[in-house]
């Protein structure tokens, strides 16, 4: 019996740079020995926003889902690998802390929760402008994007699960049971996002776009797992949650509207639509009972909840106007366009 192309590891992308190329090489000599040398790369002018940095810390994360083809599933935990990749994630890190500024002491994750709610009726994003103007090309372009997240949505933030406690716990567990298909295969978001690049003539297979994509996809993604892959910034990770969930129904309905006009495949429109009417159930969900919990029982993390909000705007907004820049300039979003 054939796989699902979600279901098969992905093959190694190609190295862009020396640290991308360092943890490549590393992972190609098959099963590494304990112990290892500390792994010496050339940090001192990496950009941390960079092609470079994104992909290395990529490759590294993915160790911790699926792993690549003939590639060793040891160096998951290897003590030199992660020492490496802590570098990457503090260069990332820094530069997010940086771009979100100081959050103030009476900002609370209920007010920036408010303001995420209030979205203007002609927004400049990719998703008004797809609904508005946008050319099948470049949604074709964005669905590409996007692979490199909706084939694995729902695990990054899954990681998160085990930090928490009591109903914020229980109440985020019932949310990503709906993006887990609600104990059904074939409503698996991931399912049905491999189903809209199939009905869209696009390569369905997981990553099978790792080397299209521009930097700030990747580090779209590499935030939700820097998150949730430590639990000192639990907090930050549900406020990147919240803040998907909160944003997800309105501009999955503005794309319904451009596929709709488009003419698309239904399977296109059906991902959307599916995320219109779930996320619109989970905003109040994360809001009351997730949120409200974390905060109750945590008080603590109600700061570190809005660094999660607006650190995910850092990343998004990147990628969102590296969209609008190329497309409006006439030219492909994507490091390798389409054929």
């Amino acid at each position: 019996m054939t796989l699902p192309s979600t279901l098969v590891e992905p093959a190694l992308p190609k190295a862009v740079g020396p640290l991308s190329a360092a943890i490549i090489e590393l992972l190609q000599r098959g099963r590494p020995s304990l112990p290892l040398r500390p792994i010496d790369v050339p940090m001192f002018d990496a950009d941390p926003y960079g092609l470079d940095l994104q992909l290395a810390l990529y490759i590294c994360y993915e160790l911790h889902y699926r792993g690549f083809a003939d590639v060793s599933a040891r160096w998951e935990w290897n003590p030199a690998l992660l020492h490496l990749r802590g570098r990457f994630e503090e260069a990332f890190l820094d530069a997010v802390r940086q771009d979100v500024g100081e959050i103030g002491p009476d900002e609370t994750a209920e007010a920036e929760m408010d303001k995420l709610s209030v979205e203007p009726v002609d927004g400049d994003g990719p998703s008004y402008y797809l609904r508005d103007k946008g050319t099948w090309e470049q949604m074709l372009e964005y669905f590409v994007h996007r692979s490199v997240y909706h084939l694995k949505e729902g695990d990054p933030h899954a990681f998160t699960i085990p930090r928490l406690a009591g109903h914020s716990k229980a109440a985020f567990v019932a949310v990503e049971f709906d993006e887990f298909g609600g104990g059904r295969g074939d409503y698996v978001h991931q399912h049905l996002y491999a189903q809209l690049m199939d009905a869209a003539g696009l390569n369905s297979s997981y990553l099978g776009y790792l080397d299209n994509v521009p930097a700030d996809a990747l580090a779209s993604v590499n935030l939700m797992s820097l998150f949730g892959l430590h639990r000192e910034l639990r907090g930050a990770s549900i406020g990147h949650f919240a803040s998907t969930e909160i944003t997800s129904s309105p501009g999955s309905r503005r794309l319904v509207e451009a596929l709709r006009r488009m003419g698309a495949p239904d399977a296109c429109v059906a991902f959307y639509q599916e995320h219109v009417v779930a996320d619109a159930v989970h905003e109040q969900i994360v809001r009351t009972d997730v949120v409200g919990d974390l905060v109750a029982r945590e008080p603590h993390l109600d700061r570190d909840v809005v660094f999660g909000i607006r650190a995910r705007d850092v990343v998004e907004d990147r990628l969102a106007d590296h969209m609008m820049k190329c497309w409006t300039g006439n030219r492909s979003s994507l490091r390798r366009p389409l054929d």
